[in-house]
């Protein structure tokens, strides 16, 4: 039988084997840390982008159209001490939803008879200045909000609106 030809003694030209090796993991563990590092960087990066698009898609939603509610015009005496006057006046209500137009269709005279009740106790003098119809305003949304019912739900009214206002 053939004896295997010896092997031949190693020459310098090659590093140690604990040199090799050693170089080889330091590589490893450098490319691994750049890998987390460059991966942590991105999804950082890529979350903010994500939040600001999310934001910008709640933002685009658009906003509820107002739902107005036109009331039938009042014609109504005023107070004075000057002779006779009047107030004939138009108005719409601004308010959340359809829902609340239907509650205040439904309770109609009970509105109705609210605001006579205010605009009839009015002075002339008082309703004809901006100041005086702002204030106008803003009593008529008391007034209308107030529960149709005993420990009933307001109505949801933000805003009155006037079509005619003629003080004669």
């Amino acid at each position: 039988m053939a004896k295997a030809p010896a092997k031949a003694p190693e020459t310098g030209d090659a590093p140690p084997a604990g040199k090799s090796k050693k170089k080889l993991l330091i590589i490893i563990a450098a490319a691994v840390f750049l890998l987390v590092a460059v991966g942590g960087a991105a999804a950082i990066f890529l979350s903010k982008k994500g939040s600001a698009t999310k934001e910008k898609e709640h933002k685009a939603e658009p906003a509820k159209a107002p739902v107005f509610l036109a009331l039938e015009p009042f014609t109504v005496n005023l107070q004075s001490d000057n002779g006779d006057k009047y107030l004939q006046i138009s108005m719409t209500l601004q308010v959340q939803d359809e829902e609340q137009v239907n509650s205040i269709k439904a309770n109609m005279p009970q509105v109705r008879s609210r605001l006579l009740l205010l605009l009839s106790s009015k002075d002339a003098a008082e309703i004809l200045s901006a100041e005086g119809k702002e204030k106008l305003v803003t009593e008529i949304i008391e007034k209308v909000a107030q529960p149709f019912v005993a420990k009933g739900e307001p109505q949801k009214v933000s805003g009155v609106f006037f079509t005619s206002f003629v003080v004669q």
